[in-house]
C-alpha cells in the first residue's frame, strides 16, 4: 500500500528525474574524440550541473530532508528522510553517445530506501517503485523472470575502472560464458537492475556498486520480484551485488562466490 508520503515523494522524484533527464538531454550529436578532454569536461559539467538542479529541486520542496549525491552533495537530514542521487549514472555512454544512461533518484528514512526512480531517456523509460508498493516501468506493472535455469540465463554485468579488480571479474566471466546462456554489458547499473526488474535481463552482477549506484534500481527489482544481495547472500554494500528472481539467484550465489 502506498501511504500519502510515498506517493507525494514519488511524485515529485518523477518530477525532478524527468527535468534532469531533460537537461542531460540536451547533449550534442557528435563528440570530437580527438579532442576527447574537452567532451570529458562537458560531460563531468553536465553531471554537475544536473546534481545541482536535482538538489535545488528537491531543497525548495523539502528544505529539511538530506542529501546523499555522487558529486559530493552531502546534506544531513533534519527530517529523517535523505534522497540518494545519481545525477549521471552510465557517463561513459553518455560520453560515447550509447544509449542507457540515466538519472537515478532514490528516497530514504531509517527503514531503507522507500522510493525510487530511474530515469533513462535515451531509451524512453522510467522505472519506478515503493516499498511494498511494486515496481513499473512508464506506469505498467512489472515482474522479474522466475524460475530461470541458469544455462537459460541472459545475465548483465560491470566492470571497475580500477584495473587491479579486473583480473577476479574476468575469471568470473571466463566461468560462467561456459555455464549461461550470453552476457551483457549495458554499462549503467541502475538501468541494468531495472532491466531485470523487468525481465529484459535474468540477472545482473557487479562488484564495487556506490549506496547511489544501487539505491532506486535495487528497490526497483526488489519489488520486481528479484533479491538483490552482497556476495553470499549478504548486504549489498562495497562487495559483489547480485540480483536475480530467487531460483537463479541462489544457483548465482553458488557460482560466483
Amino acid at each position: 500500500m502506498i501511504t500519502e508520503l510515498k506517493a507525494e515523494l514519488l511524485d515529485l522524484a518523477i518530477s525532478i528525474a524527468k527535468e534532469a533527464g531533460e537537461l542531460l538531454s540536451a547533449r550534442p550529436d557528435f563528440f570530437d574524440l580527438e579532442t576527447k578532454s574537452s567532451a570529458i569536461d562537458f560531460a563531468t559539467q553536465m553531471d554537475q550541473a544536473s546534481e545541482k538542479l536535482i538538489v535545488s529541486k528537491i531543497l525548495e520542496s523539502r528544505p529539511d530532508d538530506g542529501i546523499i549525491g555522487e558529486e559530493g552533495s552531502n546534506i544531513p537530514s533534519q527530517s529523517g528522510i535523505t534522497w540518494v542521487i545519481d545525477p549521471l549514472d552510465g557517463t561513459v555512454n553518455y560520453f560515447y553517445g550509447i544509449a542507457g544512461w540515466n538519472v537515478s533518484i532514490a528516497v530514504k528514512d531509517s527503514d531503507g530506501v522507500q522510493v525510487g526512480v530511474v530515469y533513462a531517456p535515451s531509451i524512453n523509460s522510467i522505472w519506478s517503485a515503493t516499498r511494498d508498493g511494486g515496481a513499473t516501468c512508464n506506469g505498467k506493472k512489472i515482474n522479474c523472470n522466475d524460475p530461470v535455469e541458469l544455462n537459460r540465463a541472459l545475465i548483465g554485468t560491470g566492470f571497475s575502472y580500477d584495473v587491479g579488480d579486473r583480473e577476479e571479474q574476468a575469471r568470473i566471466v571466463s566461468k560462467l560464458l561456459l555455464e549461461i546462456r550470453d552476457l551483457r554489458r549495458i554499462g549503467a547499473g541502475a538501468a541494468d537492475l531495472c532491466l531485470v526488474a523487468m525481465g529484459r535481463l535474468d540477472a545482473f552482477y557487479e562488484k564495487g556498486l556506490n549506496e547511489w549506484d544501487l539505491a532506486a534500481g535495487g528497490l526497483v527489482a526488489t519489488e520486481a520480484g528479484a533479491l538483490v544481495t552482497g556476495r553470499n547472500g549478504g548486504v549489498p554494500g562495497k562487495e559483489m551485488v547480485i540480483a536475480a528472481g530467487p531460483y537463479l539467484h541462489a544457483r548465482l550465489v553458488l557460482e560466483i562466490g
